[in-house]
């Protein structure tokens, strides 16, 4: 239900196309209602209702009664309780996320990470952890450590064993820092930057991932192939015995037998068996090297390659699909949201935030400021005065030290300059968020919708749906008074329509006692040339 009484709030929402003054259509209690209201509610019902429906003076009183109810509501102050505003804040925590990103930077990022599904690049790394959390380090130190290394890669030792050595991915000590074939998405984003930019047989420069400070080295770059879809049979006796099985196997499928048959047969990949072998599409990076060789080397749909051996076992694999990389246009929906939930939507609200800083010019108190350089935390109690001075000046909007203080609380990990300006960034965002209803009237009429439609629930809720089905006595003898209409004398029979009528009438007496209540004045003349705007 209150999705529908949303809804129907909704269709109040549209811009209006005229460009002419605004005047004053109709006061209620000397308030003014200007006629740019009405029309955005009129024009958005258009295609929403019949012909017959279309007329203007029914139409403006059904405006009159929605504006009245609004006020019932205000008076009765519905707005204030604690449930409304939270629902009003998760829906324009909702309606404000397509105004975070900066859309030109948005669509780079799309077609960024599409020429980066279309190539791979291999690479080898380096990488020097940093410590958990709450502890502080020297950064600088962890990217000396790199640069030394890199130098000595650059000398002539082996990138292989130097990460085998020094690198604190574990995995390193087993493929000597290389990762295999990847594309977008398959890596954290500064990774795969890191990656894309360094020409193939160079060294990157350090660099920082959630993970760490990194180097890299990029030892190939190819198109993608795209997907594969293929079947496997698997023997997981990596001795000679499991070899033997394997061929047998093998020879089974040369002389005829389905290659599937003898996947549900004999394969000791219980969860692909019963499906004949066929695995879930992957593309190339995700399978362990011999695997993904062995597939590549399949030239057409149905091909079988020979057995070879993996950490896994001896396998068989058959190919069944080999899908190229869809056109930018296929892909475009599917990478947006892709770009939207990965860490590179965090770049487009960044670079959103940097323009911002440029729009709103925030001021800061230097002098303030001087109170927190050099410290290592803020357990130091400051004076109420000191607390109380302006840090931050945004437009109108002050920002005193002491919410800097509750900000930073807690954060004494963080070095205090990073502290300060993700201070910055956090409350330029908050304010842009603020001034939407000033830059982007589409946004302003939208919250505003969902505040009077979530009001109405409320009130109807109160006045209507509740009272209908408390009073049982007034139902009752509702139902007897127009037992005629229902060609039932058992009310539990007909109960639904009559509580739904019982609804419509407690709804119309209301709005008529409404409208005795407040002192409504139409401008006819006003009126009347909406009525010309719209031919009647």
């Amino acid at each position: 239900m209150k999705k529908s009484i949303l809804i129907s709030v909704f269709l109040l929402g549209a811009i209006s196309c005229f460009a002419q003054k605004d005047e004053v259509l109709l006061t209620i209690d000397e308030a003014p209602v200007y006629a740019s209201e009405f029309k955005r509610i009129y024009e958005k019902n258009l295609d929403q209702i019949s012909e017959d429906e279309k007329n203007v003076e029914k139409n403006l009183d059904l405006f009159i009664n929605y504006k009245l109810k609004l006020l019932e509501a205000y008076k009765l102050k519905l707005d204030t309780s604690k449930n409304y505003k939270s629902e009003l804040n998760t829906y324009k925590n909702q309606l404000i996320v397509p105004y975070l990103q900066d859309e030109e930077f948005k669509q780079k990022l799309i077609k960024e990470a599409y020429d980066r599904t279309v190539e791979e690049v291999r690479a080898s790394h380096i990488l020097i952890g940093t410590p958990q959390k709450l502890v502080k380090v020297d950064t600088t130190q962890l990217v000396q450590r790199l640069d030394s290394i890199k130098k000595r890669i650059e000398n002539g030792e082996s990138f292989e064993s130097l990460a085998i050595k020094f690198s604190e991915d574990p995995s390193a000590k087993i493929n000597g820092g290389d990762l295999g074939y990847f594309s977008a998405f398959r890596m954290v984003y500064p990774f795969e930057e890191a990656a894309y930019n360094t020409p193939v047989g160079k060294v990157s420069k350090p660099f920082k991932t959630r993970f760490g400070y990194h180097i890299l080295k990029v030892t190939d770059k190819r198109k993608s192939r795209g997907t594969f879809k293929v079947a496997h049979i698997l023997a997981k006796d990596r001795s000679i015995a499991g070899k033997v099985k394997i061929d047998s196997l093998y020879q089974k499928i040369q002389k005829g037998t389905a290659f599937g048959e003898v996947a549900k047969q004999y394969s000791e990949d219980k969860p692909s068996a019963v499906n004949g072998g066929v695995l879930p599409k992957f593309t190339t990076g995700r399978m362990v090297p011999p695997f993904e060789k062995a597939v590549l080397a399949l030239q057409k749909n149905g091909d079988v390659s020979k057995p070879f051996k993996t950490r896994f076992g001896w396998h068989i694999v058959q190919l069944i699909e080999n899908d190229p990389v869809k056109p930018f246009e296929e892909l475009k929906g599917e990478l947006e949201g892709r770009v939207r939930g990965s860490n590179r939507g965090n770049l487009s609200i960044q670079k959103l935030i940097k323009d911002l800083k440029k729009k709103y010019k925030p001021v800061t108190n230097n002098v303030v400021l001087e109170l927190i350089k050099g410290k290592d935390d803020f357990n130091k109690e400051f004076t109420e005065k000191q607390e109380n001075e302006t840090v931050i000046t945004i437009g109108k909007k002050k920002l005193l030290f002491k919410d800097f203080l509750t900000f930073a609380k807690g954060k004494n990990y963080i070095p205090v300059n990073d502290l300060w300006k993700k201070f910055i960034n956090q409350e330029v965002l908050n304010y842009y968020k603020e001034d939407l209803v000033n830059i982007y009237p589409e946004y302003k009429y939208t919250l505003q919708e969902y505040k009077d439609g979530l009001l109405l629930f409320d009130l109807m809720k109160l006045k209507i749906w509740d009272s209908s089905q408390k009073d049982a006595d007034a139902l009752t003898s509702f139902f007897e008074k127009n037992k005629s209409k229902y060609g039932s004398d058992d009310l539990s029979k007909v109960r639904g329509e009559v509580i739904n009528d019982y609804q419509k009438f407690l709804e119309e007496s209301w709005v008529a006692s409404l409208r005795k209540e407040h002192k409504i004045k139409v401008k006819k003349k006003v009126l009347k040339n909406i009525k010309k705007i719209y031919n009647q």
